[in-house]
């Protein structure tokens, strides 16, 4: 079986996306001390999964992997504008789209895809995140739970390098709270499948992080892109 390779593959740092160019606004709240201790950095990650990724980014992605399993080229190209319309600024959305353009890329040249993939792919201009990320779990073989759980793992974990380099945080230190928000993962992608089917109850609504994106946008010195 090759599930678990393909797997890891997607769950990988050495995935060439691109994310770990982006702290996603944990920069300034380390810049303003909002983050400035383990205990607070936690909590800021586990405020992101839940408030953001698991009530809008993550339903996205499921809700894209199904549109892709059945070839709905329109659903997936609607929910591809939503996202991106739903990016607050201009950081976020220029990450979002770079990211899922290195998603596609790697779609194209590594996996196999259907011709309704294909040219799916070809007709959107710009492809998010989660929409090109879910198209690479497909075509790898996993089901949805395995592929959200990748991508929320490598969100979590992309956060947690921010701080390695950032706060600064020694890498046992940085080991121990990835290990530590293990349960945040996981609750995040529980939380997010039955949301896919509903998507009613989606909201991104998180104020303190948009202003943290925005405010990074014109932070004097940054090593991160947002």
């Amino acid at each position: 079986m090759t599930t678990l390779p393909r797997l890891l593959q997607l769950a990988s740092p050495a995935l060439p996306v691109g994310a770990y160019s982006y702290s996603q606004g944990l920069e300034w709240a380390i810049e303003c001390g909002d983050v400035a201790e383990t205990h607070a950095a936690q909590r800021w990650i586990e405020d992101h999964l839940a408030l953001v990724i698991a009530r809008f980014e993550a339903p996205v992605y499921a809700a894209c992997f199904a549109a892709w399993l059945r070839n709905d080229a329109a659903d997936v190209a609607r929910l591809n504008a939503e996202f991106i319309a739903s990016r607050e600024s201009p950081e976020p959305r220029a990450e979002t789209v770079q990211v899922g353009f290195s998603y596609a890329a790697w779609c194209r040249e590594v996996a196999t895809l259907t011709p309704v993939q294909r040219s799916a792919l070809a007709a959107m201009d710009r492809v998010c995140a989660p929409v090109a990320a879910s198209l690479a779990a497909l075509a790898s073989g996993l089901a949805v739970r395995d592929g959200l759980s990748a991508y929320v793992f490598g969100f979590t974990e992309n956060q947690v390098m921010v701080l390695a380099k950032a706060m600064p945080m020694g890498q046992i230190a940085a080991q121990k709270l990835l290990f530590a928000l293990g349960d945040a993962v996981t609750r995040t992608v529980e939380a997010a499948l039955p949301l896919a089917l509903d998507e009613s109850d989606w909201s991104s609504a998180s104020p303190w992080l948009a202003i943290a994106q925005m405010k990074h946008e014109t932070q004097y010195s940054r090593l991160f892109r947002s």
